[in-house]
């Protein structure tokens, strides 16, 4: 069943928090795994669930340092996994499988942004390497387990999408990087991920979607320089946050929660949330807004292609007849 793309005015907003989302809701004896889950947006997610009753996994590239992010958090359980590693993803997810356990909410949080040149794998591109094929694999080894909880994975996507769609003609950038256009190019993928998951996932109850979070000043900015952000108007000369419409990380990691959790998405799927809410399409040429989904990140045929091209680099598809 196909989900239109339009606001089911949800009654939340931009300004709502994760905890908010999530009041009144009893997530006991659910079990939700957070990839990214011990930083910026993630731990505030990972904070979220677990106040709401919920064990969460939170799979880490720096075990040590999500433990010491998350001590204060009760309900929390770290292991390892590098997403730009496929050796690291199968060695997780097989240690998640032989555990029994079910997964009731897949949230895929990690990410990079704005990386310089590098390759992972057999040279994929870091960015379409970590963000998109890292989670690909990942959901698509944990398949067994996510099929029993009958529940939703959230993939963390951005406006960012707006930027690049799928450069068919060289993923990889081989011809000439640019950090910006390889980012989109991610974050359109993880649009699209979801999209073709929630197409095969429904018919075992599984329902996928993709988000973006909003602005927020978090690590995620790490390979950006001050001046960078300065002149997109981020920052100010000293490092201070003047840009009005960021948002906090409480309120950044809501819609992802809210893109889990929530009855108002019973029966429904495959769509692109920003705010709480399903997000407006826009055109591919409008830029006088930072809302909305282009249509490259919403193409059913291009979403196949992609899985498809994931399925062959990775060497995995739960999916495959």
């Amino acid at each position: 069943m196909t989900t239109p793309q339009h606001s089911i005015n949800s009654g939340f907003g931009a300004r709502s928090t994760a905890a908010e989302v999530l009041a009144g809701v009893d997530l006991s004896g659910k079990l939700a795994l957070v990839t990214g889950g011990y930083s910026g947006i993630g731990v505030e997610a990972t904070r979220a669930l677990a106040g709401a009753g919920a064990h969460v996994v939170v799979p880490a590239r720096r075990p040590d340092a999500a433990r010491e992010a998350l001590a204060k958090i009760d309900g929390v359980e770290v292991d390892e996994l590098d997403l730009a590693d496929q050796a690291s993803v199968a060695a997780f997810a097989g240690r998640f499988l032989d555990s029994g356990r079910t997964i009731d909410y897949v949230i895929n949080s990690a990410a990079v942004m704005a990386a310089p040149k590098s390759t992972v794998g057999p040279g994929w591109e870091s960015q379409f390497g970590i963000n998109h094929l890292g989670h690909y694999a990942l959901v698509n080894r944990l398949w067994p387990a996510i099929a029993r909880g009958r529940g939703r994975v959230v993939a963390v996507s951005s406006s960012g999408h707006r930027r690049s769609g799928i450069r068919w003609d060289d993923i990889d950038f081989t011809q000439g990087y640019d950090k910006w256009a390889a980012y989109g190019q991610a974050k359109t993928a993880n649009a699209l991920f979801a999209l073709h998951l929630d197409k095969l996932a429904e018919p075992a109850g599984v329902r996928a979607f993709s988000v973006h979070p909003g602005g927020i000043l978090t690590p995620l900015q790490r390979h950006l320089s001050r001046q960078e952000m300065v002149d997109f108007g981020w920052v100010d000369a000293d490092g201070n946050q003047i840009n009005h419409n960021f948002k906090t990380t409480e309120q950044g990691a809501a819609t992802q929660v809210w893109a889990a959790t929530s009855r108002l998405l019973d029966g429904l799927g495959g769509v692109y949330c920003e705010d709480c809410d399903i997000a407006e399409p826009i055109s591919d040429d409008d830029n006088t807004t930072m809302s909305g989904v282009r249509s490259w990140a919403t193409d059913p045929e291009q979403a196949a292609r992609l899985w498809a091209l994931s399925a062959e680099r990775t060497g995995v598809d739960a999916f495959a007849s």
